[in-house]
């Protein structure tokens, strides 16, 4: 099983609950790296309006990511994930592309059809049907990285004699983020991996999105296993400040949050993303101890 890191990207991920600096981010970027874990991710928001008209944002996630790309050498990078309705879907294929020839191969393209209506008013986008358009997004980003000349006529999307050049030096794996019944059979007919996201310790939630993946995979032909299950967690160091600590979050001991990612390998979860409490060299270091006890 891999396990990787949510890198700050946004408000609260940075000192004290602050907004990171670039400085930030790059620290927490080669700390995954040089502590031998596998994987780096950056969320992808516009901002967030609360209902109480409380508000926080965040930097650009793909400009972020190309800077990790260029920063790094091992880790693998991805989205968590990359909302759909914010990119027109051949830009995407395109800079997808670019970015996986920056990174040596390193990305995983995590992609999903958003959630949060302020983002879309702010940036004057339609909020509707947004399985619908993501569906079509999907199929012209997919049959592009496969090196597929597109033509294609949707309600919501079209794409006329597009072709990635120069093409993808690979086959970039595809991740999506998926819960419920209609996203879960777009999952099961294209993706390569599948997240549910986000826990602290394994529980009745994450066994129902298992096994929802698990009969969307069998109804759609592909065989047992074949999505690659990708897991989100939260874990905080109790023993560092946390300006606003997440309840759902795993903590405890070294050995106990072991025993947790452990538990997660069991249920069939082949990468973690996990979400440090605080967002700090130091819990990326913890994490790294865990998963060595894992190991042996």
């Amino acid at each position: 099983m891999k396990v990787g890191v949510v890198l700050p990207i946004g408000g609260g991920d940075g000192p004290a609950g602050g907004m990171p600096s670039w400085p930030d981010l790059l620290a927490m970027a080669r700390a995954t790296e040089d502590s031998g874990l596998d994987s780096g991710w950056i969320a992808d928001h516009f901002l967030y309006r609360g209902p109480d008209g409380s508000e926080s944002g965040m930097h650009d996630a793909w400009t972020a990511l190309s800077v990790v790309a260029a920063a790094t050498s091992r880790i693998e990078l991805g989205p968590i994930v990359l909302c759909a309705s914010f990119r027109n879907p051949v830009l995407t294929a395109k800079m997808a592309a670019t970015l996986d020839e920056i990174s040596g191969g390193r990305l995983v393209l995590g992609i999903g059809c958003g959630w949060h209506e302020p983002e879309y008013d702010a940036m004057g986008l339609p909020f509707d049907h947004r399985v619908g358009r993501f569906e079509e997004w999907y199929e012209i980003v997919r049959r592009l990285l496969a090196g597929e000349r597109v033509t294609y006529v949707g309600t919501y999307h079209r794409a006329e004699n597009a072709v990635l050049i120069p093409t993808p030096a690979r086959r970039i794996p595809i991740l999506v983020a998926a819960k419920q019944p209609r996203m879960l059979e777009i999952t099961a007919r294209w993706a390569d991996a599948w997240n549910t996201a986000w826990y602290g310790n394994p529980d009745d939630r994450v066994q129902e999105q298992l096994a929802a993946l698990a009969a969307a995979e069998a109804a759609a032909g592909r065989t047992a296993g074949a999505i690659e299950r990708t897991i989100g967690v939260i874990v905080r160091d109790p023993d560092q400040p946390v300006a606003e600590p997440d309840e759902r979050s795993l903590t405890g001991s070294v050995d106990d949050v072991a025993r947790a990612l452990d538990a997660y390998r069991a249920l069939g979860a082949a990468h973690l993303q996990v979400i440090l409490e605080p967002m700090t060299p130091r819990s990326v270091e913890r994490l790294a101890e865990a998963v060595r006890v894992i190991h042996g």
